[in-house]
């Protein structure tokens, strides 16, 4: 009896199932170990849209383990989606301005242009180019149960859906397979993502074959799961630019102590780490143990009675001695946006060439070579 999922509604929800979950962790420890002997195997693929200064939750959940990933030697591929903006939004608003301020903080806390590929959506033609055949590959009722436009439509509200972010799971599989990634950092929301990404990559080499019989034009691309701790905005929600809640990496000490002073916190003064019934608390003294390296608990053991006060000047003084350096060199790196531009039209040329010799394969392949 096939057990597979039939079609790609069907493998989109079986990839959030608990055995499918069970089965991408116990291949992500697996993936780290090959990563640990020899990382020349992976090429790894991951981004942000440029909608705003990157805070503490980006910093937590995911950018610290892109250096991580970089410095153990993995090809690494960052993407500025700057195309993904206008998904979901009437205007580019100071596109450039936002792109070279996350490119600021991306060299600061360690990204390294050397080792890592920075580039922009729409400087890799090729990239976009892609997305011509590969939505020759889904369908439109497939786009509409993707989880990720779900959540994405949502998320705008009464807004119309524009034909951008109904394609959006498509324009993110553009993203991964122009440079043939094999390996993408995701937390199991994103999961879907990954394979919406993976049925575009089986349908192409099944409907139009292959330049080398040997191999496919495309990888599979697998799930790097995320082991980051979740960090909640200062109201205790999702930290979010939107909301106003959140901590950016490149905040001065003085308003991140301003900052922090607003934090929720409870009515109750002995402080204990209990995520459950108290997550604004527990929130904070998760954010002084990512800054510090001590356990949560012993944090919370160490405050005793010193109520919320005690508790934010002691977030205050972790996160400002952490984030110090960083934000030095970040005020360097934003007083030369001359060198960022040079970093960012390196990245882009490198990426431009990785995506030409893609696209050159894929017009093989379609047999659109002239």
């Amino acid at each position: 009896m096939n057990d597979q999922p039939n079609d790609a509604g069907d493998q989109l929800a079986a990839s959030t199932s608990e055995a499918s979950l069970r089965r991408t962790e116990a291949r992500s420890a697996e993936i780290e170990a090959q990563i640990a002997k020899d990382p020349s195997g992976f090429r790894v693929m991951t981004g942000d849209r440029p909608t705003g200064n990157l805070h503490l939750g980006h910093y937590f959940g995911s950018l610290a383990n892109r250096v991580r990933i970089q410095d153990a030697g993995v090809d690494t591929f960052i993407l500025i989606a700057d195309y993904q903006v206008i998904t979901d939004r009437d205007g580019t608003g100071p596109i450039q301005e936002r792109v070279l301020s996350m490119l600021a903080d991306y060299l600061a806390i360690g990204i390294d242009p050397a080792k890592s590929t920075i580039y922009a959506h729409s400087a890799v033609p090729a990239l976009n180019q892609l997305l011509l055949p590969f939505l020759s590959l889904v369908t439109d009722a497939e786009l509409r149960r993707n989880p990720t436009v779900k959540a994405e439509l949502e998320a705008t509200g009464d807004r119309p859906m524009s034909g951008l972010l109904l394609t959006y799971p498509v324009h993110q599989a553009a993203d991964i397979l122009f440079c043939k990634a094999n390996l993408v950092p995701v937390g199991k929301d994103q999961l879907p993502h990954l394979e919406q990404t993976r049925v575009v990559a089986r349908r192409f080499d099944e409907r139009y074959g292959r330049v080398d019989p040997a191999r496919p034009i495309f990888p599979q691309a697998e799930a790097l799961l995320s082991k980051a701790s979740t960090v909640l905005g200062l109201d205790g929600t999702k930290m979010s630019k939107t909301k106003g809640n959140v901590l950016e990496i490149g905040m001065d000490a003085d308003t991140t102590a301003r900052l922090v002073k607003k934090a929720v916190t409870d009515s109750d003064r002995f402080i204990t780490y209990d995520p459950e019934k108290r997550p604004e608390v527990s929130n904070l003294i998760m954010l002084v143990s990512l800054c510090t390296g001590q356990d949560p608990v012993a944090i919370a053991a160490g405050l005793g009675d010193a109520g919320g006060g005690g508790l934010k000047k002691l977030v205050t003084e972790a996160v400002n001695e952490f984030f110090a350096p960083i934000r030095a060199r970040r005020v360097e790196l934003a007083a030369d946006p001359g060198y960022l531009m040079s970093v960012l039209r390196t990245g882009n040329a490198h990426a431009n060439e990785v995506g030409d010799a893609t696209l050159a394969e894929v017009r093989a392949a379609m047999n659109m070579t002239y």
